[in-house]
This record gives C-alpha cells, sequence and structure tokens, in this order.
C-alpha cells in the first residue's frame, strides 16, 4: 500500500486545495489503475507469447519428425525400387534359364528318341556283322581257322548278355573286322595241325603272308604244303622251293634281314569266281 503525503501551500485556500486534492487522488487512482491493467495485459500477452512459442517449438518438432520420417520413407521408397529392379533383372535371367532348360531338355529327348531308334537299328546291323564274318571266315584259307571260328562263337554269345551295352557288343565286333583285316597285311608264322588228303593230322608250322600265301612246314624243315583255295586242300610243295621257303620263315621269326621272296602263291582266277 502506498502512502501519500500531500501539504498545500501556504497562500492556497483550503476549499480550493480540498478539490485540487480530490482530483489529484482521482488522477492518481486513474493513473495506478491504468499502470494495474496494463501491466496485467502485458503479463497476459507475454503469457500468450510463451505459449506461442511453446506451440511453435512443438510444431516445429512436428515438422521435423515428419520430414525426417519423408525423408526416411523416401530412402526406403528408393531402396524398394532398386530392389523391384534388381529382381526384375533376376527375374528374366530366371526366364532365359528356364527357357534353355527346356530347350536343352528337348533336345535331350530327342536324342533319346534317336537313341532308341538308332539302337534298334544298330541291333540287327551287329547280327549281320557277325553273319558276315562268319562267311568270310568259311570262305578264307584256314588261317589260324580255330581262333577266328572261337572268337565269331563268342561273339555271338555276347551279343545275348544283358550286362554288356550295345555299344560295348559294337566295339568288339569292330576289333573282331580289325583283326580279320590285320592278317592280310602281316607276316607271321604259328603252330597248328593240318588235315592233309588221305591222311591223319600233322604238325606243322604255319607260315602267312597277308592273304597271298598260306604256307605249312614239316618240324624238321624237310617237306612244305601249301594251301590251294581251287581245290580247298594242302598241297605238297616243289623241294626246290624249299630254301626259300625256309628263308621266309626266317623273315616272318625276325632272323634274317628283310628282303626278296619266291614262294608259290594261291589265288582264286576269274572262272572259279
Amino acid at each position: 500500500m502506498i502512502e501519500i503525503l500531500f501539504r498545500p501551500p501556504a497562500n492556497m485556500n483550503r476549499r480550493k486545495y480540498s478539490v485540487s486534492l480530490k482530483y489529484s487522488v482521482v488522477c492518481l487512482a486513474a493513473v495506478t489503475a491504468v499502470s494495474v491493467s496494463a501491466a496485467s495485459q502485458f503479463d497476459k500477452a507475454k503469457s500468450v507469447q510463451t505459449q506461442t512459442n511453446r506451440a511453435s517449438a512443438k510444431s516445429q518438432q512436428v515438422i521435423d519428425k515428419s520430414a525426417s520420417a519423408s525423408i526416411s520413407l523416401k530412402t526406403e521408397i528408393e531402396q524398394l525400387n532398386e530392389e523391384i529392379r534388381n529382381l526384375t533383372v533376376y527375374r528374366d535371367h530366371l526366364d532365359a534359364l528356364v527357357q534353355n532348360q527346356n530347350e536343352e531338355a528337348r533336345n535331350l529327348n530327342s536324342q533319346i528318341s534317336g537313341i532308341k531308334q538308332t539302337r534298334q537299328g544298330i541291333v540287327p546291323l551287329m547280327y549281320q556283322m557277325i553273319d558276315g564274318l562268319s562267311e568270310t571266315i568259311a570262305g578264307d584259307k584256314p588261317l589260324r581257322i580255330s581262333q577266328r571260328h572261337q572268337r565269331v562263337s563268342e561273339l555271338k554269345k555276347l551279343m545275348t548278355r544283358a550286362d554288356i551295352s550295345e555299344a560295348e557288343k559294337y566295339r568288339r565286333i569292330l576289333d573282331a573286322y580289325q583283326i580279320e583285316l590285320d592278317y592280310g597285311n602281316k607276316i607271321a608264322t604259328y603252330q597248328d595241325e593240318i588235315s592233309l588228303s588221305g591222311q591223319a593230322s600233322v604238325a606243322a608250322d604255319i607260315l602267312y603272308l597277308g592273304r597271298l600265301a598260306l604256307l605249312a612246314r614239316s618240324p624238321d624243315h624237310q617237306r612244305f604244303w601249301s594251301w590251294d583255295i581251287q581245290s580247298g586242300q594242302w598241297i605238297e610243295g616243289d623241294l626246290s622251293y624249299l630254301t626259300d621257303i625256309n628263308q621266309a620263315y626266317s623273315l616272318a621269326n625276325h632272323q634274317t634281314a628283310p628282303g626278296l621272296l619266291t614262294v608259290p602263291v594261291s589265288l582264286v582266277t576269274p572262272e572259279a569266281l
């Protein structure tokens, strides 16, 4: 509470002073009231400003959070788009692989079908080749005849075996044909028995010069025979050829250097064909 002491001037009328004093008090009260009101309004304005600042700060925080969330969402969207692009490329890659695998499967099925057809055709061919080999041996000189017949017999047994593939069977047949071809390109000797006309079989050293000549010599080197194609028999040879025959045996056994040989041969004449 404020106390104000007013003292009238010495020369002022008391009544006038009283009126003046009242007016001053009224003015002072009015000023005081205005001051109090202004202070109250200022406090209210200050409170509103404070609340506004707080609201603005909260709004800014919300804006900042929203902006951060927006940036994060944008980044996530970009990552998802990148993953989508990568997945699209990978999907296209898988589609290409599947298409290629389907093409390979079709090719394999076609090859399997072809193999089945080939197998169906190769089996009769192999039997024909064995029959042809047997016919060749039957019409040929008796060169290693027992081994050749045994080889054909083994091939026929081989054809009925389920544990051996057709490819292996075919390979062995080709091997047999190769052996037959080699007989026509070699000069060699081996021991066997020959059947002479009107006589029992005798032991002999057999010499073949390809398919040009097939000779047999006695173990004592004093006699020799040559195979005659037309008669299908062993014919005893002229002893005048005996030296040349012995030289041929030495050459076949690698006991002498290669040289010119004179030996009897038996060829099929055109009339015999």
